[in-house]
């Protein structure tokens, strides 16, 4: 396998990732302290090592001085009125012998000091603390210190040393946008690879994984493309056994013609019998079959044929006409609501036989009452069909659109056909690209649903 290869997989392009977020974080977290100490071991300038200095060299002078009663005289002489500055000497075991209220950063900065074998200075928020200068007298040795007040601009790294919270919830938001651009680099071809495996489980056969995705160079590139392949075929083999479903139903045709003129020849001479009536009945359901069976297949591969923008009204005008006159022969009431102002493009063929095959079934199960109506959404086009029947068992609501199936109660040929219908319907919708669904309603009756985009 290639280098190149091996980096583009995608457990690389992972590891990677995180082992990058996580060396970051290991390096801040280490080199902060560093950089503190680096800063807090700052060598003592030459001012004040100067002033130190010139301290020591004054005890020496006066070991008076080193008196307790005169201790605090060494406060006053070297504090200036607007700068003032506060010497602190120690002794032998580190004790601070000329005042009894040692600031707390002071011992901070002894215990630091301690571990440099040089003066060092240490700036803080507001004050400067620096030393110290080791002397010896009368075989004591002492340490001075010094500290004055100064707000000299510090390092960016002390502020986030100083408030650790905020550091804390910087890294957390960090992290979490580093994880969430991981998310998002892994979540966004699975996301589209799952919208083409739903629009092609819902029969959108055409619909195939974006070229971005395919682009890619990883694990998830490579699937793309299987996808895609796997959907090509998919698609070849379903509009081939269309088009052998609708071949065979034309070449029956044929046959069927013969026979039906033969019938006739037979009939013509006189020739009436029960088994010529039987025939001929088998003969006129042949023919009713290989005509839902070529309406399928046409509905199903002439998806491409152009559309036309007009209203819906004009489109199913003859469809409800048709309706309207079945529904008054067998003394049922069809209501039909259809606004005027419904315009969009569609297959005015196939969305008739939708419709057609829809309302032709809810006549035939309703009581009393079908309804059709259409309603217009932002995105989409309505069409729902009501009957007051008694409905279908709920299992079957999805099943009752696939070719040849028919509710238990419809399995009569007289009653319930040949299955092929809603069947046709289903086609219709999807040639489309809209959702077909079916719901019974309360108290009774059943309610077809069909959603078309605009």
């Amino acid at each position: 396998m290639r280098i190149s290869n091996l980096f583009n997989r995608l457990f690389f392009k992972l590891l990677i990732g995180f082992w990058l977020c996580s060396s970051l974080t290991i390096a801040i977290v280490l080199t902060l302290p560093i950089m503190l100490k680096d800063h807090n071991k700052a060598p003592l300038n030459a001012h004040l090592q100067t002033v130190l200095q010139t301290v020591v060299k004054d005890i020496k002078n006066k070991p008076e001085l080193l008196d307790s009663n005169h201790l605090h005289k060494i406060h006053r002489k070297y504090s200036d009125r607007n700068k003032p500055l506060k010497i602190y000497l120690t002794n032998t075991d580190g004790q601070v012998i000329n005042t009894r209220k040692v600031p707390r950063s002071l011992r901070e900065f002894m215990l630091l000091a301690e571990d440099s074998p040089q003066p060092i200075s240490h700036q803080l928020k507001d004050e400067l603390l620096f030393g110290p200068i080791n002397f010896t007298i009368k075989q004591q040795v002492y340490q001075v210190y010094g500290r004055m007040p100064a707000n000299h601009p510090r390092p960016w790294f002390f502020f986030f040393a100083e408030n650790k919270l905020l550091v804390t919830l910087i890294a957390i938001l960090l992290s979490g946008l580093l994880c969430g651009f991981l998310a998002w680099y892994l979540g966004k071809p699975l996301n589209n690879l799952k919208k083409s495996a739903n629009a092609l489980a819902n029969g959108d056969l055409s619909n195939r994984v974006d070229k971005a995705t395919l682009n890619r160079t990883d694990e998830m590139g490579q699937l793309a493309q299987t996808f895609n392949t796997m959907a090509d075929s998919i698609e070849a083999m379903v509009t081939n056994q269309q088009r052998l479903m609708g071949d065979i139903s034309h070449e029956l045709r044929t046959p069927l013609t013969r026979l039906k003129l033969a019938l006739a020849l037979a009939r013509k001479k006189g020739q009436q019998n029960t088994e010529l009536s039987r025939i001929e009945y088998e003969a006129n359901q042949l023919d009713e079959l290989i005509g839902e069976l070529l309406t399928l297949s046409r509905v199903t591969l002439n998806a491409n044929e152009k559309q036309v923008y007009t209203e819906l009204n004009e489109t199913l005008s003859q469809v409800l006409d048709d309706a309207e006159f079945e529904a008054e022969q067998q003394q049922k009431c069809l209501q039909i609501d259809i606004d005027d102002s419904i315009k969009f493009t569609h297959h005015p063929k196939p969305l008739c036989r939708a419709v057609e095959n829809v309302l032709r079934n809810a006549i035939r199960y309703a009581h009393k009452h079908i309804i059709i109506q259409a309603t217009e959404e932002k995105s989409a086009i309505v069409i729902e069909i009501k009957d007051d029947g008694k409905g279908i068992e709920d299992k079957e609501l999805q099943a009752i659109f696939r070719p040849f199936y028919r509710p238990d109660d419809a399995r009569d040929r007289n009653s319930g056909g040949w299955g092929l219908g809603l069947a046709i319907t289903q086609a219709a919708i999807q040639v489309h690209k809209g959702e077909l669904k079916a719901f019974n309603a309360t108290p009774h009756g059943l309610i077809i649903n069909m959603r078309i985009p605009k």
